[in-house]
């Protein structure tokens, strides 16, 4: 899917909601965990009951990787699922890869060949040549640790560097690498008072918004300074959305959550 699809889709559905499948044995409902793959059933659940009021799921690949052999095999079964029965929704690999050139590129083989994401998610630290291996696949997204959610952002991503925040830099730099329209960044919702001095680096760019709900962001106070011509948005929710009940109803309360996010977006984008 093309940024561009996923602006009509946006459109279409009315929200920009991205549902994170971060699919914890321990979190489940009980029931499931006698079924042969308990991960993928949940995840299939979760999917069959929000398709339609999200544009996005995004696996965070520690969660199966955890499960050794088992949860990639339920990472695998899950992004076949999506890619074969829901051919209107944006898949993203939350897997924060980046590493020098030749292991990058195997990176970007592995999700975005063998299974078959729209987008991975990449860390900046080590530069250009652990950027471009995965931005050399010009059907297919990178998305870039800009302005992280979580307190430790504050250790190194906002200290100045040449009279200049950190993460300006990393968006800069970024933005001139090669393929860079097939770019977006991850920005945490926590830091909302942001949005607007990184739109003035990267206008035009979606950014991947984690942290609202659980984690204390304000999806008014991101969209005041976020939004775009294009929407420009994806608003992550995980825990708030998939571990609303863990009873024999989970779908349907997680679709209740859903439900709301994508009302909220209706709102404001109307």
């Amino acid at each position: 899917m093309t940024t561009q699809q996923l602006t009509a889709e946006i459109r279409k559905k009315n929200s920009f909601l991205c549902i994170g499948l971060d699919t914890d044995l321990t979190k489940i409902p009980p029931h499931l965990l006698d079924l042969e793959d308990p991960v993928f059933e949940f995840n299939k659940a979760i999917i069959d009951a929000t398709h339609d009021l999200a544009v996005a799921y995004k696996p965070n690949t520690a969660f199966y990787e955890a499960n050794g052999i088992k949860g990639w095999q339920s990472l695998q079964k899950t992004i076949d699922y999506l890619n074969q029965n829901y051919t209107d929704l944006f898949t993203i690999a939350d897997a924060k890869r980046g590493d020098i050139g030749n292991t990058s590129s195997m990176y970007a083989k592995a999700f975005f060949d063998d299974l078959n994401f729209d987008s991975v998610t990449v860390a900046p630290y080590m530069g250009q040549d652990s950027v471009e291996p995965f931005l050399a696949h010009k059907d297919k997204i990178t998305i870039l640790l800009g302005l992280t959610s979580n307190q430790g952002a504050f250790d190194f991503q906002t200290k100045r560097v040449d009279d200049q925040e950190l993460y300006k830099t990393v968006l800069k730099t970024a933005l001139t690498w090669q393929n860079a329209e097939n770019l977006m960044f991850v920005v945490g919702a926590t830091k909302a008072e942001y949005f607007k001095e990184i739109r003035a680096i990267a206008p035009d760019h979606f950014l991947l918004v984690p942290g609202v709900g659980a984690q204390g962001g304000n999806l008014n106070d991101v969209c005041q300074h976020g939004l775009n011509d294009n929407i420009g948005l994806l608003i992550n929710a995980s825990r708030t959305v998939i571990y609303a009940s863990n009873r024999h109803d989970f779908a349907e309360k997680a679709r209740e959550q859903a439900r709301k996010l994508q009302q909220e977006m209706r709102e404001i984008l109307n």
